[in-house]
C-alpha cells in the first residue's frame, strides 16, 4: 500500500472520529448532560444528602462542608502521607477523639472510609472549630488545616487570611472560601439553598 493511500485512510479515520465526537458532544449538550459533565470535572459533588443532613444537624454551611471535601480530597476516598483518611481527611487521632466526644457507639479506623461517617466526623470537627473561633470561618479553616495551636498563635477568632503564617495553610483557606462560593452558586438546589 502506498504512502498516499495510507495517509488518505488515516485522514478519513480521523475525520470519522471528529464527526463522531461532534455528534456525541451535540447529544450531551442537547440532553443537558454536558453541563453536568463539566461540573463533575471542575467542581464535583457527591454525597449531597449526607452533606445536607450534617449541615442541618450541626449548623454548618453545606457549601462550606462541600468546599472542605473538595480541598481535602476532591471527593475521592484516599489516605494522606500523614495518615489522614477519607473524604474530609480525618487523622486516626482526631477520629478517636471525635468518636468519644460525639457519643459514637463504636468506631474502627476502617470506618473513615465510609463517606457518611467521614463527613459526619469532619463536620463535627469543623463545627468545633467554628464554635472555638466564634464563627470565624478563616480561623476555623486554618485550624482544620494547621491545627488550633497555630491559629491561636496567629490571632485566634479575629484571624484574617493575611495573618496566616504558613503559605500552604493560607492557600488552603483561600481555596476553601473560593470553592464555598462556587458550590453555593452551582449547587444551590443540591445543597438545600
Amino acid at each position: 500500500m502506498s504512502r498516499r493511500v495510507r495517509a488518505r485512510r488515516r485522514r478519513a479515520a480521523w475525520g470519522g472520529l471528529a464527526v463522531l465526537a461532534g455528534l456525541i458532544l451535540a447529544f450531551l449538550i442537547a440532553s443537558g448532560s454536558f453541563d453536568h459533565a463539566i461540573k463533575e470535572l471542575t467542581l464535583p459533588l457527591h454525597h449531597e444528602d449526607v452533606i445536607r443532613q450534617q449541615a442541618r444537624e450541626k449548623g454548618v454551611d453545606a457549601a462550606l462542608i462541600a468546599a472542605v471535601i473538595y480541598s481535602e480530597s476532591k471527593f475521592s476516598d484516599q489516605e494522606s502521607s500523614a495518615g489522614a483518611r477519607g473524604l474530609m481527611q480525618i487523622t486516626p487521632e482526631a477520629a478517636a477523639t471525635i468518636a468519644r466526644n460525639s457519643d459514637a457507639t463504636s468506631f474502627e479506623l476502617k470506618d473513615l472510609g465510609d463517606p457518611e461517617i467521614n463527613i459526619r466526623y469532619g463536620t463535627f470537627l469543623l463545627r468545633e472549630y467554628l464554635e472555638r473561633y466564634d464563627g470565624g470561618e478563616v480561623a476555623a479553616l486554618a485550624a482544620y488545616n494547621a491545627g488550633p495551636g497555630n491559629v491561636d498563635k496567629w490571632g485566634g477568632a479575629g484571624l484574617s487570611v493575611a495573618d496566616i503564617a504558613f503559605p500552604e495553610t493560607r492557600a488552603y483557606v483561600e481555596e476553601v472560601l473560593e470553592k464555598r462560593d462556587e458550590y453555593r452558586r452551582k449547587y444551590a438546589k443540591e445543597l438545600g439553598y
